[in-house]
Formats: C-alpha cells, sequence, structure tokens
C-alpha cells in the first residue's frame, strides 16, 4: 500500500511540477522577476526529483542476486538521499545566489507587471493539488502518528519527500508572491530579490533535514518499539519450547522488507524435531504479526546469564556456532 500510495503521490507531483515550472519560466522571460526564475529552477529540480524517486522505485524491484542477497530494496533510500542532494544545490543553492544578485542589482518589473501574480496563483492552486494528493496518500498509512513522526520514522521515503516537497513547494511561492508583491507596490527591485532569498533557505533547510533522514535510513534502521514488541511477543508465545530470547537484531533490507534475526533459549533437553517445529512456528507467528518481516533467522541455544547480551560489536552468531546446531531460515 505504502508503495502505490507512494507512486501515486509522485506521479501528481511529477504532472504538478512540470505545468508549474512551464508558466513560471514563461513569466520569467516576460518580466526578468528573479523569484520567477529561482521558482522556475525549483519547479524544475522538483520535477526531476519525481523521476528519481520512479527510477528508484523501480530498480528496487529487480530480483536478488548472488552478489546482492538481500535484493535491492535500499535503491530506493539511495535515490531519495539523490533527491535532497539536487534539492539542496539546484533548488537552494541557485535560488540563493539570485536572490543575492537582485539584491546587488536591483530592477522593477518595466513590462507585463502582473503576469508573475497570476502565474503563481495558478502554481499555488496545481501545487494544492499535489500536496493535497500526497496529503491524502500519507492519511492511509501514517495510522495515528503526527506528520512529523511519520516523516522521521517511515521506511518508505516516497510519501515523506513529496509531502516535504510539496510544502516547501507551497511555501516557496508564498515567499515568491511576497516578494513580486511588493516590487509591483514599492517599484524597487530588492524586494523581489529578498523573496528569492527567502525561497534559497527554505530549499536548503529542507533538504538538509531530508539527507539526515535519508542518511539513517541508508545506514540501516531497525523495526520501530511496537514491531519489536510484536515480534518479541510472537517468538516467547510458545512457552513450551522457547523460554527466552536471548537477543534479538533487526534490520530493514528495504522499506517493505525485515530482516529479523534472533538467539532464542530452548530447553536443554527438547528433540532437535521440536525445536525445528518451534522454530517453524515461531517464523510463522512473527510474518503474521509483521508482514514486512521476511528474511527471518532464529538460532536455538541453551540460555546462559553470561551469553544473554551481546557486545555491541557481536553480530547473530551464524547457525551451529554456538550451543545447538540447528536453526532456520527462510
Amino acid at each position: 500500500m505504502s508503495t502505490e500510495g507512494g507512486a501515486k503521490a509522485i506521479i501528481a507531483a511529477l504532472i504538478a511540477n512540470l505545468g508549474i515550472a512551464l508558466t513560471k519560466l514563461l513569466a520569467w522571460l516576460l518580466t526578468g522577476s528573479s523569484s520567477m526564475l529561482a521558482e522556475s529552477i525549483h519547479s524544475l529540480a522538483d520535477s526531476g526529483n519525481q523521476l528519481l524517486l520512479l527510477i528508484g522505485g523501480r530498480r528496487a524491484k529487480k530480483p536478488a542476486t548472488p552478489e546482492h542477497p538481500f535484493g535491492y530494496g535500499r535503491e530506493r533510500y539511495i535515490y531519495a538521499f539523490i533527491v535532497s542532494i539536487v534539492l539542496f544545490s539546484v533548488g537552494g543553492l541557485f535560488a540563493l545566489y539570485e536572490g543575492y544578485h537582485k539584491i546587488r542589482h536591483p530592477e522593477a518589473f518595466h513590462s507585463w507587471q502582473w503576469v508573475p501574480v497570476a502565474v503563481l496563483l495558478v502554481a499555488i492552486a496545481l501545487e494544492s493539488y499535489s500536496f493535497t494528493t500526497a496529503f491524502r496518500e500519507t492519511n492511509k498509512t501514517r495510522g495515528s502518528s503526527s506528520l512529523i513522526t511519520f516523516i522521521r520514522r517511515a521506511k518508505a521515503p516516497e510519501l515523506p519527500v513529496v509531502l516535504l516537497e510539496d510544502t516547501a513547494a507551497l511555501l516557496g511561492l508564498v515567499f515568491a508572491l511576497f516578494g513580486v508583491g511588493l516590487t509591483l507596490l514599492t517599484g524597487n527591485g530588492i524586494w523581489d530579490g529578498v523573496g528569492t532569498i527567502m525561497i534559497g533557505v527554505l530549499l536548503v533547510l529542507v533538504a538538509i533535514f531530508l539527507a539526515i533522514e535519508t542518511q539513517s535510513l541508508l545506514l540501516g534502521e531497525g523495526a520501530n518499539t511496537e514491531d519489536l514488541r510484536k515480534i518479541e511477543s510472537a517468538i516467547v508465545s510458545d512457552s513450551g519450547t522457547v523460554e527466552r530470547i536471548i537477543h534479538m537484531k533487526t534490520l530493514y533490507l528495504g522499506p517493505d522488507e525485515l530482516l529479523v534475526a534472533a538467539k532464542i533459549a530452548v530447553h536443554h533437553d527438547d528433540t532437535a524435531a521440536k525445536v525445528a517445529d518451534a522454530i517453524d512456528a515461531a517464523e510463522s507467528r512473527i510474518r503474521k504479526a509483521v508482514p514486512v518481516a521476511r528474511v527471518i533467522y532464529l538460532e536455538p541455544d541453551i540460555y546462559h546469564a553470561n551469553k544473554a547480551k551481546p557486545g555491541p560489536a557481536e553480530a547473530v552468531a551464524p547457525v551451529g556456532e554456538e550451543g545447538a546446531a540447528h536453526g532456520a531460515a527462510h
């Protein structure tokens, strides 16, 4: 659902931004407004970003290979990170430069003076359509979480990226309207430059925030607290065989694929067949409780207090390395 909703939001944003970029470019050619030029580049950058997100989503669907045994799910994170760089460099830094240049050499509009206002009002309407689509798709997946929490915790990057871009785009249009409006009212082109500077600062801040969040996903994030509780409960609910979880680690291999690796304590006198059945049953319960948990490794062992907490760099031990010689992975 998150993938479908993200793709729908991306396509809506792409259509809106292409139309907006063309109208802004026309307004810039007619008036020479730096706000219009900055907003044109912003919309073109956003259009490129949406194409990058679509490419990342497509590449992430490639099947696993011996070289990449866990698949290509993280391609979506890589392309989302590239989006943040494009937004920062092409959108934000260009707007800052153009605004600085306009303030140093201000010029009032000499022809077609009210065209930018009309273009900005049309752009706000189109951008509102894109934002509404992204917001509606977000509401289908965020549950009871706030928007800020959803943006910071979401494992699928597309909806948060589009939502942030559309929010920045709407605010940027308001800033452009501020600069253009005051330039028309006062005849002083400095206000056009001020509006452009405001757009640049906004885009740089959004790009930095987006880069920080996608960097965290690239480094590898584990399951959230709620899903961890569900997984733990699913494992230990079979008290007849599984005594406890010795330690467990999770990792998102992609937005829709969670790796679960755990060492579980079983009774020392259980038969291999009984332990194997318990592991199979635990895996089924985990997948039912947390559907994105698709890669599961459970290693049985005999519990000892001195092995309960692994060190910071200790990975989940390979099957048969410690204790019992039987593990399961599907």
